[in-house]
């Protein structure tokens, strides 16, 4: 009920507080944005991090349960960087080509190396703030769960492997594609000598 007729006392704060995070928020999507066309900075960056993690594991000897949920995070989030965002053996939708002479039909990954690279680096992030939580470090047999890791990736490899053979596409391109230059023959080289 508003009796005074005027403003709630905490009508300030919360405005300036909401200000504070709208200008925090549009900072922090400039800053992605500006680190987007720098693929090989942003990877460098995510190493670093991921360096910085695994010392902070091996150092405390612990945190074991966060370093295999993190793992399991990572090849979900590889599974779908290596797939294409539409998948061949759901019908509808446009196919890959599967011969030379199909009309080309670039690679569209179901997760874009952006997203891909942000989602890795939030989830190091996050499993690092974790291993300052005692309540997570929960005693395990380390050597199981790198075994069951390994395991996993191995067999999920496989699958991706085999669908990609099966549907003959290659999620990675290197760069604009160079068509050769036509070498001069020797006739012309010859000719070509004063």
């Amino acid at each position: 009920m508003d009796v005074g007729g005027g403003k709630v006392a905490g009508d300030g704060v919360s405005s300036a507080v909401s200000q504070w995070t709208f200008t925090l928020s549009q900072r922090y999507q400039h800053l992605l944005d500006k680190s987007t066309p720098q693929v090989l900075h942003r990877w460098i960056f995510f190493a670093v991090i991921a360096l910085i993690y695994a010392i902070r594991v091996f150092m405390v000897q612990g945190f074991y349960i966060i370093t295999y949920a993190l793992g399991i995070y990572i090849i979900q989030l590889l599974i779908a960087f290596l797939s294409p965002q539409v998948d061949p053996e759901v019908e509808g939708g446009p196919t890959l080509p599967t011969r030379g002479s199909d009309e080309f039909r670039p690679f569209v990954r179901r997760l874009p190396e952006f997203k891909f690279w942000y989602s890795l680096t939030k989830a190091v992030c996050i499993a690092f703030v974790l291993t300052f939580f005692s309540a997570f470090d929960v005693p395990v047999f380390w050597p199981i769960l790198l075994f069951y890791w390994l395991v996993l990736f191995i067999s999920t490899m496989k699958r991706q492997i085999m669908h990609m053979v099966k549907y003959k596409y290659v999620p990675f391109t290197f760069g604009k594609q160079r068509y050769g230059k036509k070498k001069p023959s020797t006739d012309d080289a010859s000719a070509s000598r004063p």
